[in-house]
């Protein structure tokens, strides 16, 4: 342990300088048609794994029947709901009512969870005998906002209630989250740059799918409704959440989701994501596809309705679900209890979709087909239909994205080695089911280390550099770049750090191996080169120490779209198949490890992990998963996964400090941080489990180079 430690420290005094300084001229590069092409051919090859899985073990109505629980407390989980919350009272208030002729409207709010507001109008048929049939009508996307004031989306789709109550059902039509009178949020990693939903496990979808169950519980309390006759409909956001809701509760007996459902290849492939904001999808812990979600409906009625032309909703996915789903339905002999209506037009409330819908639940609900005479339409305006005259103050509609999905608390330091082992197990586990099981297959990869080529090898003063291509996934090639001192100097290798970049440190890297090696670089746009990031790697070289770079996907050579909102909308297709774009880079770290190791004369050699903002974590994580690393040290490890790097699930089971405990204990952990605030929790493990001095809390880069008189940044 001595001799390791000594190599360490003597690695992190030189390899620390690896730290660049940034050169004020030159952006990083833009877009490269190769990173463009390579992750849409990646995206292309997952998205067809996973379509190609969906339901592909169900073989019988048996089948489904072993796995429909499983299916189902998995979908819970996806949208936050596992456990399912405690169905705390509604409290319901009736603030006001409007009178038609044939029909009332009540107008009311109930509480969801305590403070978790839910503004409903609820549409009574004037002429009932006994209880009558209820059809939950949940939103889309359309808001009602005048002078800063929201009367809730639920105005906008009033004439899908007061058309119900008129034919007789009673309706309730709830407002959505973020169209609401109460205005919440449904766009946290859309525009909000709120990666951090990822790592709660949250999604607004599941929000509002309780809201949804929970205006069941209303409804069935009605004197006026019959609970064995509940039905759910909706479209666009409105029809997503009515596959939600129908998979999970199974008083919902007729369903008709309108425009709310498509497979993985639109959302993916053909970049429908880009035009739906986060209620729309589940956290998709599981890698499924949504003929999966529509499944969990059967066998009940269930209406797929759609138009011809819908650019969110594409008709032919739209046609795979149905296909899909249908032959669920005939398994189990029911084939004419679902069916797939398609209308001509845009994405649009269109009439006849409205028709259909109602003839439908006529059919399911009541037993009749009567001719349908009146037309759906509008009789209030949106201000009549308000519920609250004044908000809440106590509402956590604004702030629910915060309290949702509960946070794993703060562990206490384990007191004996058992305790820790039990514990460690436990969040290894977690980490690999729950977080990073969009990886590819842990047993394959061990059976298979990368297949490595060698691009070029160039010599130059006391430094050779070689790149070396390899695969850390179907679809993804990389570029591993190794400086190591020339072998002519006859001394062994004593080490070697691997440092994965981001943009910054890219150009800086370039700008260094432009000094003595720019014909290598054919084909990069180089900044200016530097002579002092130069003068770093060649005293690395003096000390007989080498370095590895390399970029992770979408960093240096595979760099895609530039453009900001692209760049999101790349990064929420990744959430879409059950990964992050940060997962993935720490996949290819790992893939990064295996190829070094192959190149010869490295398989044995003392291994340092280095990373510097967005990648310390990166490398952290690389080091948790592979054996045989030396020591980790990092620059501005975040305290938080809140803060990245980013991957689902990660806060419901554990947190930053915890990690640098599970890399402490099988790797020395160098944190470059001015003071050891928000790491007491690992230091107290190493403490009570007498690790001896694992963790060390270093000055900041910056300043412990300037105390080596160097003048890099």
């Amino acid at each position: 342990m001595r001799l390791r430690r000594l190599v360490s420290l003597a690695l992190y005094t030189v390899a620390t300088l690896v730290v660049f300084s940034h050169s004020s001229d030159g952006a990083p590069p833009n877009a490269t048609s190769r990173g463009d092409q390579m992750i849409a051919a990646y995206f292309r090859s997952e998205t067809k794994k996973l379509a190609d899985a969906s339901l592909a073990d169900i073989k019988s109505w048996d089948d489904w029947i072993k796995h429909r629980d499983t299916y189902r407390g998995q979908l819970c989980e996806m949208l936050g709901l596992d456990p399912l919350p405690e169905r705390t009272p509604l409290r319901p208030v009736v603030t006001g009512t409007l009178e038609r002729d044939d029909f009332k409207v009540e107008k009311l709010y109930f509480q969801s969870r305590p403070h978790l507001y839910v503004t409903a109008n609820l549409y009574l048929p004037k002429k009932q005998t006994g209880r009558v049939p209820a059809i939950l009508y949940l939103c889309g996307h359309s808001p009602a906002i005048e002078n800063g004031v929201s009367f809730g989306n639920k105005t906008k789709f009033q004439h899908h209630g007061a058309w119900f109550a008129r034919n007789g059902y009673v309706c309730l039509v709830i407002d959505t989250l973020q169209l609401g009178e109460i205005q919440g949020i449904h766009h946290g990693t859309f525009n909000k740059d709120m990666w951090w939903w990822n790592c709660r496990g949250y999604t607004p979808a599941g929000v509002e799918t309780w809201d949804a169950i929970r205006a069941i519980d209303y409804l069935i309390s009605r004197p006026e409704v019959d609970p064995d006759r509940v039905g759910v409909t909706g479209r666009s956001g409105g029809g997503a959440y009515s596959w939600y809701v129908s998979a999970l509760d199974h008083r919902i007996k007729v369903a008709v989701p309108v425009a709310g459902i498509t497979n993985l290849h639109n959302h993916v492939v053909d970049g429908c994501v880009e035009g739906h904001c986060d209620c729309m999808y589940m956290v998709n812990t599981y890698r499924w596809d949504y003929p999966q979600v529509a499944a969990l409906a059967a066998p009940r009625p269930l209406l797929i309705s759609n138009t011809d032309r819908d650019t969110l909703f594409p008709f032919d996915g739209v046609v795979d679900v149905y296909q899909k789903v249908r032959h669920l339905y005939e398994l189990v002999g029911k084939g004419s209890d679902v069916a797939l209506q398609m209308a001509a037009g845009p994405h649009e409330d269109l009439q006849v979709l409205q028709l259909y819908a109602l003839q439908w639940f006529n059919q399911h609900l009541k037993g009749e087909d009567p001719l349908i005479e009146s037309a759906a339409k509008d009789f209030f305006k949106p201000e009549e239909l308000k519920v609250f005259d004044k908000l809440p103050t106590d509402e956590i509609n604004t702030r629910i994205q915060e309290t949702f999905v509960p946070q794993a608390a703060a562990p206490k330091p384990p007191a004996s080695k058992a305790a820790w082992q039990s514990q460690r197990n436990k969040w290894m586990t977690e980490l690999r089911d729950k977080c990073f099981r969009g990886w590819p297959n842990e047993t394959d990869h061990e059976r298979q280390p990368p297949q490595v080529h060698r691009v070029f090898e160039a010599k130059s003063g006391n430094m050779q550099f070689a790149a070396y291509d390899f695969e850390s996934q179907p679809n993804i090639t990389l570029r591993l770049y190794l400086v190591l001192p020339d072998e002519a100097a006859g001394e062994k290798l004593q080490a070697i750090a691997l440092r994965p970049v981001d943009a910054n440190d890219w150009h800086d890297f370039l700008s260094a191996m432009e000094i003595k090696f720019p014909q290598q670089l054919d084909g990069q746009r180089l900044p200016k080169p530097d002579e002092g990031n130069y003068a770093i790697l060649a005293k690395i070289m003096a000390s007989n120490r080498g370095v590895a770079f390399i970029a992770p996907r979408g960093i240096g050579p595979t760099q895609w779209s530039a453009d900001p909102t692209n760049q999101t909308q790349i990064r929420r297709r990744f959430m879409l198949l059950g990964q992050t774009l940060d997962a993935m880079r720490v996949w290819d770290v790992r893939r990064a490890i295996e190829a070094l190791r192959t190149i010869k004369g490295l398989r044995d050699v003392p291994l340092t992990l280095m990373g510097d903002r967005e990648m310390a974590g990166i490398a952290l994580y690389a080091a948790l998963f592979e054996p045989n690393i030396d020591s980790v040290e990092v620059n501005d490890l975040s305290k938080s996964h809140r803060a990245g790097p980013y991957f689902l699930n990660v806060l419901r089971f554990l947190d930053m400090p915890q990690t640098v405990a599970m890399v402490a204990e099988k790797s020395h952990v160098g944190i470059a941080q001015d003071n050891a605030d928000g790491w007491r929790y690992p230091i107290n493990v190493e403490k009570n489990l007498g690790w001896g001095n694992r963790i060390e809390i270093r000055p900041s880069w910056t300043e412990y180079r300037a105390t080596t008189g160097t003048n890099s940044k």
